[in-house]
C-alpha cells in the first residue's frame, strides 16, 4: 500500500459506505503516475463502459483539463484519445492500445458480426474491410465447454470468410512480432477491401 497526500476540492469527493473517497475521474488521474499507458487505458476503459458506466470520458477529459499541472498529463492525455466504452477486458485494451499505436488503420471495437447461419458474435477486435477478426485468448477460453464453443465460432466466422487471428499474453510479450504478423494478415486481405 502507497500512501498519497493531495489536496482535493469537495467535487471531488464522493460517500462510499460512510466514508469520503475520490472520485473515479480524480482517481483515474492518480494513476496515471503509476500505470503503463495500456494499463491506464484499461482501467479508463473500465470506467465508461457502455454496460456499466461509472462516469464519461466527458469528465475524465474535464478533470485532466482542470488540473494542467498534474503529474502523469501526457499519459493522460494519451490515454483519453485511446479511450473505447466498449472494450471488455484489460488484455483486450492493451491489445487495442498496441494495434492503434502501431497505426493499423480500420480497427473497431467488439464489432457485431450476423454470420449466414443466423448466427450473432463479436469481435473483440476487428478490421471490418479486410474480414479480420483479432481475438484475446486468456485462460477462460481453456475451459472445455469455452473451448469447444470458441472452435465452433471460429469456425462458422471463418466459413463466411472472415480470418481470426488468436492472441494470448505470450504474444502480448513481443508486440514487435504480433503486430508484423497482423499486418501481414491485412496486406494479404487487400484484395476485400
Amino acid at each position: 500500500m502507497v500512501g498519497h497526500k493531495l489536496q482535493v476540492r469537495a467535487e471531488s469527493l464522493r460517500m462510499l459506505g460512510g466514508l469520503r473517497a475520490c472520485s473515479p475521474e480524480l482517481v483515474w488521474c492518480q494513476l496515471a503516475t503509476i500505470l503503463s499507458l495500456p494499463d491506464l487505458v484499461a482501467a479508463g476503459d473500465y470506467l465508461i463502459h457502455w454496460r456499466q458506466p461509472r462516469t464519461t470520458r466527458a469528465f475524465l477529459s474535464e478533470v485532466v483539463r482542470e488540473n494542467p499541472g498534474r503529474r502523469g498529463k501526457v499519459a493522460l492525455r494519451l490515454a483519453l484519445e485511446l479511450l473505447n466504452d466498449r472494450s471488455e477486458s484489460r488484455k483486450e485494451s492493451q491489445l487495442r492500445v498496441v494495434l492503434v499505436q502501431a497505426r493499423l488503420d480500420g480497427l473497431v471495437a467488439n464489432l457485431e458480426v450476423r454470420t449466414s447461419g443466423g448466427w450473432d458474435y463479436r469481435g473483440d477486435l476487428a478490421f471490418p474491410k479486410q474480414k479480420v477478426i483479432v481475438e484475446y485468448q486468456s485462460d477462460y477460453h481453456r475451459d472445455p465447454a469455452q473451448f469447444r464453443a470458441d472452435m465452433t465460432r471460429i469456425s462458422r466466422l471463418e466459413a463466411d470468410g472472415w480470418f481470426v487471428i488468436q492472441v494470448n499474453a505470450d504474444d502480448l510479450r513481443n508486440p514487435l512480432e504480433l503486430v508484423q504478423r497482423i499486418r501481414q494478415v491485412l496486406a494479404s486481405r487487400q484484395d476485400l477491401v
